[in-house]
């Protein structure tokens, strides 16, 4: 079981030549996943790392290696038209890695993405990993543990801490997604959870300014305490701490 990705994902790395292109397709490829391509205009017709052929557009990535997916490594005021460019290519998963994309680019790019079909995870998110099929990211692929049950969060860390719970007690994973912190993202959790059902934790203190727009409190509204009585209201299994994910996880699946 997985959503998103599996051995049959043939990927596109956007930026491969970059510093950070360049070591998350090192991890990649070693983690087993499938990279045919790397985009990165001007450098087309060489090889990167002497193994992947890299191409000057995403298009002609795609017609010459089958590519159905891309993960974006390239820098912010480049980053929407990379995603844009992807797209159009008819590439159907789109992950973007890089952080502090402009807010009106990434509205542009959010709704051109929308308009042409493809899906988005990202920006700003760890990525995607159907464990022992593909990663596609910065996720450490060791913490991660084949199975069924499935993992979505905003937080890149949290996320990490759920896997390792859940792996240390035996609960393999279908497909974790990180899907980014910030106010405008390709992919909500109301997207995935139509896949698959997962459990989350947070917390947020009132009156304090968060780093991202998942933990947002304006006029009493969106406190821990409201989002986690109205998921229980709703029948969700919700935990006051991340340390209980992984129990709380294994004794819902017992019952």
């Amino acid at each position: 079981m997985s959503i998103l990705v599996d051995k049959s994902t043939r990927l596109l790395v956007q930026g491969i030549t970059g510093k950070e292109g360049t070591f998350h397709t090192q991890q990649m490829k070693a983690y087993g996943t499938n990279i045919v391509a790397g985009v990165t205009p001007g450098k087309g017709g060489t090889l990167h790392e002497e193994t992947t052929p890299i191409f000057n557009t995403v298009a002609d990535a795609v017609k010459n290696t089958e590519a159905n997916a891309s993960v974006i490594y390239v820098p912010p005021p480049f980053a929407a038209d990379a995603i844009m460019e992807a797209t159009d290519a008819g590439v159907s998963l789109i992950v973007c890695i890089t952080e502090g994309i402009p807010t009106v680019d990434m509205v542009k790019a959010f709704h051109y993405v929308n308009a042409h079909g493809s899906r988005l995870i990202g920006h700003n998110c760890p990525g995607v990993i159907s464990p022992g099929k593909c990663k596609i990211g910065i996720m450490p692929g060791h913490i991660h543990k084949e199975g069924r049950v499935g993992v979505i969060s905003r937080s890149g860390t949290l996320t990490y801490e759920a896997v390792h719970q859940l792996t240390n007690l035996g609960l393999g994973q279908s497909t974790c997604v990180g899907i980014g912190g910030d106010p405008i993202i390709g992919t909500l959790y109301v997207d995935l959870l139509e896949m698959f059902q997962a459990d989350l934790g947070q917390t947020a203190p009132p009156g304090r300014r968060m780093g991202h727009a998942g933990a947002i409190i304006s006029g009493g509204k969106g406190t821990a305490a409201e989002k986690m009585k109205m998921m229980t209201e709703a029948g969700i299994h919700v935990v006051s701490s991340p340390a209980d994910i992984g129990i709380t996880v294994q004794a819902t699946l017992q019952k």
